[in-house]
């Protein structure tokens, strides 16, 4: 460098200064510092930086300094690392502006990096790529505009299915599923009911829905309506999706099939098995298929952050509710096996028929560790209710262990689901105002 005085340099990031040799500056690891080095003038720093105090011989740059003090710590001590509570795609913007790549990062933050952009890489619209660092274009070269069109068309079709806030017409969509859900389990509810069994005229024989007659009734024609609208639009987001075999290991499409396929399955077995058989008769087979709908409700975690929000931290801390499945199972086998001893298995005259073995005791442990006590069964002698408390207190402390950790994740789940309903609902916002 030519110009400037003094022997240090000093860089201003966002408000922190750090003061280096010039020497230093020539191999500087960071590409965009190491190029302040082969500057000739000042507007050849201008370039590098935002601005610059030729009297301190400073450096400005307009950047996260948080983030610059990571990156520093990969340059003394060779691990680069994201800054806690810093978006992960926006600690990535800061290493590409100051020169590194995603391989510079350590092997846990790249998961995390690849997570996160594929969680993110469907919502970027096609004609829109990324700058580069000194202003060139970078974007490939441009597509025939009908395949252009195409794409754009598929994308905001599976913006609209998959996010009901990225857009009108999604929220349209999600609203219309919402009353069809909502309708779908009110007629579930009400043909429960005497009255309405008794409006319709059915024999205890007959009480599969899936008869003939029953497709005529006004039950029968919403159920149809409802599983028309479901099948449509599970087919419609199976056709647009990107990839057909992820598309059907994901949870809520598993449900999707879980509910719209006893409907089916119930009709075929009408038609092919006949309406007196003896299978249509009984009945048993067709009244579960129908009890299934009610994973119904489960479609609402579409719409809802809530419901979205306890899939995830179910998702996450799999192994913290092994963890507590386990806990229970081990005090439910040492507080059975005693509760039956001491109440059943001495022979000291008061023997309690509830406790005649240990499955039995099991179910008066469970009920007990969850301080649930329905009073079907208690112990009644002093060693069995001695027994009985500390299996209390210690189904409380054994299910408040686990809790803090799935209370945590619960709250950055939570957190996340948030940030990204309110980013398409900014989106939303926009399209409104145009």
């Amino acid at each position: 460098m030519n110009f400037g005085r003094g022997r240090s340099v000093v860089l201003n990031v966002g408000g922190t200064r750090y003061s280096f040799s010039r020497e230093v500056l020539k191999d500087f690891p960071l590409r965009r510092v190491s190029r302040l080095h082969g500057c000739l003038s000042e507007q050849d720093v201008l370039e590098v930086c935002d601005d610059y105090d030729r009297e301190r011989n400073e450096f400005f740059f307009d950047r996260h300094s948080e983030a610059f003090g990571f990156i520093l710590l990969y340059v003394r001590h060779g691990h680069l690392r994201f800054a806690p509570h810093m978006c992960e795609l926006s600690f990535y913007n800061e290493m590409i502006y100051w020169g590194l790549e995603c391989s510079h990062l350590d092997y846990c933050c790249q998961r995390r990096l690849d997570d996160r952009m594929s969680d993110t890489y469907t919502f970027y619209s096609a004609d829109e790529p990324p700058a580069g660092d000194g202003g060139e274009d970078t974007r490939p070269p441009a597509e025939p505009p009908p395949a252009a069109e195409g794409r754009k068309w598929l994308e905001r079709m599976r913006r609209t299915f998959e996010e009901p806030t990225s857009s009108v017409a999604a929220q349209i969509l999600a609203t219309v599923s919402i009353l069809f859900v909502i309708v779908s389990m009110v007629v579930l509810c009400a043909s429960t009911l005497p009255e309405w069994r008794a409006a319709e005229n059915r024999s205890v024989e007959e009480q599969s829905r899936y008869t003939a007659d029953s497709v005529r009734e006004p039950s029968g024609i919403i159920e149809a309506i409802c599983i028309g609208w479901f099948t449509a639009e599970c087919i419609v987001r199976f056709i647009i999706s990107k990839n057909k075999c992820e598309f059907v290991k994901r949870p809520l499409n598993i449900i999707d099939l879980l509910a719209i396929t006893p409907y089916y399955i119930s009709v075929l077995m009408t038609v092919f098995t006949g309406e007196n058989s003896q299978l249509q008769r009984a009945g048993v087979t067709l009244r579960v298929l129908r009890m299934m709908r009610i994973f119904w409700v489960i479609k609402l975690a579409r719409h809802f952050i809530g419901l979205q929000t306890l899939g995830l931290t179910l998702k996450r801390c799999y192994r913290e509710m092994v963890m507590l499945l386990v806990f229970i199972c081990v005090a439910m086998a040492i507080f059975s096996a005693l509760s039956q001893l001491l109440e059943n298995g001495l022979d000291l005259g008061t023997k309690n028929k509830d406790f005649s073995s240990i499955p039995a005791a099991c179910w008066w442990v469970i009920i007990s560790m969850t301080t649930v006590g329905y009073g079907d069964m208690c112990p009644i002698t002093v060693p069995g209710r001695i027994l009985g408390g500390i299996c209390v207190v210690s189904g409380i402390v054994l299910l408040a262990l686990p809790i803090t950790f799935i209370y945590h994740s619960f709250v950055q789940c939570y957190h996340e689901v948030k940030f990204r309903s309110a980013r398409y609902s900014r989106s939303l916002s926009a399209e409104f105002l145009n």
